[in-house]
């Protein structure tokens, strides 16, 4: 999958049918608007686009109404296209805009209140959210005047998404690169999503776990984290406060998101125990070893003729530990576990959820094109009440579903 199609299952359950208006500045950026637009319509959102007199300059508006499906607002003082849309019409329709690229003088207009042009007139009009985007030279970027500018736009509530640092088209190097097209609709998506955990504290476990024979060796699972990254991802986009506690994976944390590395099971137990307290939900998502070698070795061991024998013993079930710790407590946070099956899946959870006296366990079919190292998963969420099946989706889209589920019941404890 391509960063776009990703964040565009991520996504699309957000941004279905919700009104975005595009406002495009004057900046050789604005070609990545194109793409933010298409990225937009393809998550099933209604967007109007609106473009500045230097926009015009870098893109033709043809091309963005090809791309969102409608007109584009092009001139502030048009009969023709005041009476189809006008500004004002843009400015009421619209659940957010998001200007893209916000230029240097762009932003200095918007936080003069200037309403010269199509996009200024609507930025001033709208009491929709904003989602600036800014994009200049990086000296531009780091001016006085710029950071006073935009100092002052996200005291008056305008979101902020990038800049990226790399080259740009100036030939100079430095922040100041317009935020990738999948990172703007992500970030605009987040602003459109239910803030139901706002004010919680949300711990999620993800990843595998390492357990070592010797300095260099240990035992594993293919666990590539991404489900657990997901489910942290969109707590944090449902505005809570959420703490990480991560396995060795090659992914990059949610921005926001508090991150807690860890390698092994004991070290994994020992970071949950020590940060429950105070916590609305857990999601243990991460794939624990169950066993770990009796005897770790303090050097590198040498091959030997013949077959080797190595001792396991269990390792720290967390679920049963947290489930123990809070089943007679006043106030406790909704424990939900994951359970990585093979066969009779919706059995062996419901078995799981009793025995480790939890709330809920999510159980998802490995092997054979499973859930280690898929992009996808399918799922079912196995509680007291019942069971819920989460057909087969991106698991950014299932950590949504899964939320979903699970935050009504966070909410009424």
């Amino acid at each position: 999958m391509t960063p776009g199609d990703e964040v565009v299952a991520e996504v699309e359950g957000l941004l279905k049918e919700r009104r975005i208006l595009v406002a495009v500045g004057g900046g050789i950026a604005a070609y990545k608007a194109c793409e933010a637009v298409r990225l937009f319509v393809r998550a099933g959102a209604e967007v109007h686009v609106a473009m500045t007199r230097a926009a015009q300059e870098f893109v033709a508006p043809l091309t963005f109404q090809a791309l969102s499906q409608r007109p584009v607002a092009t001139d502030l003082l048009s009969p023709a296209e005041e009476q189809q849309i006008g500004h004002i019409g843009l400015a009421d329709r619209a659940e957010l805009v998001v200007v893209a690229p916000t230029t240097a003088d762009l932003a200095a207009r918007i936080r003069m209140g200037v309403a010269d042009d199509i996009v200024t007139a609507a930025l001033l009009a709208t009491t929709a959210p904003v989602l600036l985007a800014p994009a200049m030279n990086v000296h531009m970027w780091e001016h006085p005047a710029t950071r006073e500018n935009w100092e002052v736009l996200r005291s008056r509530g305008y979101q902020q998404v990038g800049p990226d640092s790399g080259a740009m088209a100036c030939g100079h190097t430095g922040d100041g690169r317009l935020a990738e097209p999948w990172d703007i609709v992500r970030a605009a998506a987040r602003m459109l999503a239910p803030k139901d955990l706002a004010g919680r504290k949300v711990i999620v476990t993800a990843g595998p776990t390492r357990e070592f024979f010797d300095p260099v060796r240990f035992v594993s699972n293919p666990s590539s984290g991404r489900m657990g990254y997901a489910i942290a991802s969109a707590a944090l986009a449902r505005g809570a406060e959420v703490l990480l506690i991560s396995g060795p994976v090659s992914l990059s944390a949610p921005a926001d998101a508090e991150l807690l590395p860890v390698e092994t099971a004991a070290e994994m137990a020992q970071a949950v125990q020590e940060r429950v307290e105070g916590a609305d939900l857990v999601v243990m998502a991460a794939a624990v070893g169950d066993y770990r070698p009796q005897h770790v070795a303090s050097h590198k061991l040498k091959k030997s003729p013949g077959a080797e024998t190595v001792v396991f013993e269990r390792t720290e079930d967390i679920l049963v530990m947290l489930g123990a710790h809070f089943e007679d407590a006043p106030e406790r946070p909704l424990l939900a576990g994951f359970a990585a099956e093979t066969e009779h899946v919706v059995e062996h959870a419901r078995e799981k959820l009793e025995r480790k006296k939890v709330d809920a366990i999510v159980a998802n079919f490995v092997g054979e094109g499973g859930a280690f190292g898929s992009d996808e998963n399918e799922v079912v969420i196995v509680t007291r009440e019942g069971t819920t099946t989460l057909k087969r989706a991106s698991k950014e889209r299932i950590a949504w579903q899964i939320l979903d589920a699970l935050v009504p019941r966070v909410v009424r404890r």
